[in-house]
């Protein structure tokens, strides 16, 4: 199965979700960046497939992530973070030991893991979607450096999940998802594959 990034961008940047308690979202769209509520002691995670935070979030509706935060950060933070990710899981074909692996697991501030990529109302993908979990001095700069803008796209999923549940196909305009094009040797780091 494809593991590779999709995500929609402009010239600006790359957009990502969150979910979180309404409360968090609302404090990070007034402030344009994230605030009181936001844990900056543990890890976060962060999504470029709206139609995975969907299905994770169940539409807006779960416990404790019952908003959705549509946050943008720049091309070259984006980078920057994928550049020191470290896979969740030893792989072979990335590291030549688990010994290895592990020590650069314990030692970054940054960590992936691949999971099936869902579509708008929940249809697994043949591909496999990307979540970046970014903590210590990352979420820091995260929070104060990379954040070019934070929107609630909460009446969105709350619409879409309604929609399913009416099986309709007549969905409002979604985010464009296309392939993020990043360097050779950052892909074979990140374990992706066509």
């Amino acid at each position: 199965m494809k593991k590779l990034i999709y995500a929609d961008y402009d010239d600006e940047g790359v957009y990502l979700y969150q979910a979180f308690k309404p409360e968090i979202v609302k404090v990070a769209v007034e402030l344009q960046t994230f605030g009181k509520g936001f844990g900056l002691d543990r890890i976060t995670w962060i999504k470029p497939s709206f139609g995975w935070i969907l299905r994770r979030s169940k539409y807006a509706t779960k416990n404790r992530m019952q908003a959705i935060a549509r946050i943008k950060i720049t091309h070259e933070a984006f980078l920057e973070i994928l550049e020191q990710s470290i896979i969740t899981h030893w792989d072979s074909e990335i590291y030549p030991s688990e010994d290895t692996w592990k020590k650069q697991l314990d030692n970054s501030d940054v960590i992936h893991q691949w999971d099936p990529e869902r579509d708008i109302i929940g249809k697994r993908l043949d591909r496999q979607a990307i979540q970046i979990g970014i903590r210590g001095e990352v979420i820091k700069k995260y929070v104060s450096e990379y954040i070019i803008s934070v929107e609630d796209v909460t009446p969105l999923a709350h619409k879409l999940g309604e929609l399913k549940k009416k099986y309709s196909r007549h969905f409002p305009k979604l985010p464009e998802e296309k392939e993020y094009e990043i360097p050779e040797e950052l892909f074979k780091k990140l374990g992706c594959t066509k």
